[in-house]
């Protein structure tokens, strides 16, 4: 009976090891893919991935899938045939930690190994120098600024990156340019080449979420130019909210602030004691979320609206119809999600049998009156009843404009086929699947037919890894419409492929 009951598992079809994966060799000189199916023809660029590569520094072990190094992917795409290569972000974290073969740099969940040579004066120094002090490795996103390639993460340095090479090629700290303490790991990039992003700054002496802009220059640097568009004060100021990423429609920007806040007194505390941001975090459960609209005009907040407590990481979009603010977002009960990616926890998932619940999101809709009074209740609205998470949708043609489709990964462990890609209608309610059993997808990203006519005339590219082997890393091509797959390149990695996180995708000339 005892042998049996520690064979026994709780979500028998999830493999978690795709997210213990520590990347020990990198691949510079790109490798070519085996194709099966075809590609289509007109299908020609660079799908960018950034995303977690190594948990290991010499004998240590980060606690926190958020501490892991950051690893660069790149399928380059062209003529129907794919190459893959993968390199690590040379952060100055990186660069440090593998000089001292420890973890020297206090990361989200892990607490560095303290530097007798840095003193208490050092840590106090460094309360002024978060951009410095904190860690800078970049392992949740990329993104386009005019011609140039960003890796980002939450705190205020942000790192290009060649397209071509995946080299790191430059350091930039945002509170040189406007004094950005932190950013959301996902900025908007608009249509005509502006990068908005939410972040915390102080103004006039006092702690503002604030609105930057980065405009675009074909020619010269956009941080020269960044300037802050619009700010407000926190809902509590010395807890403001965690924000990972922010909404902007024609007139609007859109903040949610969540019941999870940042301490600004254990961010103090943890500089001088070298302790890991995750420590910081509050979560107060009989909190309500508020949904608050800047105007883009003056840089105002002009209404605020309350609905139940939720936790999100990820907003799928928002926009203006009928006089209404429409809301869509991944929302979770609380903040368990985050509990759920220490090592740890990943490593005993199978014996927990809350686990699950912990990812139990689900994609919700707040749609709320433009002329409603302030702090009115909003009940959402379930878009489908199963797990999403990463999602993406036609962005060029549909950010910040009504939009009917969009695409996700599974977030449910005890679903039937956990690695699943999904596509949701959210005027019919209508879902499509895809999966392939032991294959684990990242996030989905369409790309548009040239000529495209509907919203999902186009293909997704989407990155996956195996559960049966480790050394094996895909890419798929799926038609948008149907999630018919069209084609599909393998690779065989030199050492193990770790799951990625959030892309971008640069389309041929």
């Amino acid at each position: 009976m005892a042998e049996s009951n520690k064979e026994w598992k709780f979500y028998p079809n999830c493999d978690s090891s795709v997210w213990l994966r520590s990347c020990e060799k990198e691949v510079i000189e790109p490798l070519d893919g085996e194709i099966i199916g075809e590609i289509p023809q007109w299908l020609q660029g660079t799908l960018l991935r950034n995303g977690p590569g190594s948990l290991n520094v010499g004998s240590m072990r980060f606690k926190h899938l958020f501490d892991s190094a950051a690893l660069l992917h790149r399928f380059c795409i062209k003529d129907g045939h794919v190459t893959y290569q993968c390199r690590f972000l040379k952060s100055r974290t990186f660069q440090k930690n593998r000089a001292a073969n420890r973890i020297v740099v206090s990361e989200f969940g892990t607490k560095a190994v303290p530097d007798p040579c840095h003193t208490i004066f050092d840590r106090v120094a460094a309360l002024f120098k978060p951009g410095e002090s904190f860690s800078d490795n970049a392992m949740i996103s990329v993104y386009p600024f005019g011609d140039e390639m960003y890796a980002f993460t939450e705190g205020p340095v942000i790192h290009r990156i060649d397209p071509v090479t995946l080299e790191t090629m430059e350091r930039k700290n945002l509170m040189d340019s406007v004094a950005l303490v932190n950013h959301t790991s996902h900025p908007h990039v608009m249509s005509n080449g502006d990068v908005y992003n939410v972040g915390m700054s102080i103004v006039k002496g006092r702690l503002r979420h604030v609105v930057v802009k980065f405009p675009f220059i074909e020619k010269g640097s956009m941080f020269e130019k960044a300037k802050i568009v619009a700010s407000i004060k926190p809902r509590h100021m010395l807890n403001p909210s965690y924000m990972h990423t922010f909404g902007v429609t024609e007139n609007y920007f859109v903040i949610v602030e969540q019941p999870l806040s940042v301490s600004l007194i254990s961010i103090v505390r943890n500089q001088l004691t070298n302790g890991p941001l995750a420590s910081c975090l509050q979560w107060s459960q009989e909190q309500e979320t508020h949904i608050v609209l800047i105007c883009r005009q003056s840089g105002k907040e002009v209404n605020r609206y309350r609905t139940e407590t939720l936790f999100f990481l990820h907003i799928i979009n928002c926009f203006e119809r009928d006089g209404n603010m429409v809301v869509d977002i991944c929302a979770y009960k609380d903040a368990k999600v985050l509990d759920a990616m220490y090592i740890q926890a990943i490593e005993t998932m199978q014996s927990n049998a809350d686990y699950a619940e912990w990812f139990r999101g689900r994609p919700k809709r707040l749609e709320m009156s433009l002329n409603a009074p302030r702090l009115t209740k909003v009940n959402p609205k379930v878009l489908a009843d199963l797990g999403c998470e990463t999602p993406r949708i036609y962005y060029d043609m549909h950010n910040g404009r009504a939009y009917r489709y969009f695409y996700a990964i599974s977030s449910d462990v005890d679903a039937e086929h956990p690695g699943t890609i999904i596509k949701v209608d959210t005027v019919t309610g209508e879902i499509k699947t895809w999966c392939d059993k032991n294959m684990y997808p990242s996030e989905p990203i369409f790309v548009p037919s040239p000529q495209a006519k509907e919203e999902d005339d186009g293909v997704i590219v989407c990155a996956l890894v195996s559960s049966e082997d480790e050394n094996v890393v895909s890419l798929v091509v799926l038609e948008a419409s149907s999630l018919r797959e069209c084609a599909r390149g393998n690779f065989r990695t030199p050492s193990p492929a770790p799951k990625c996180l959030h892309g971008w995708f640069l389309p041929s000339n």
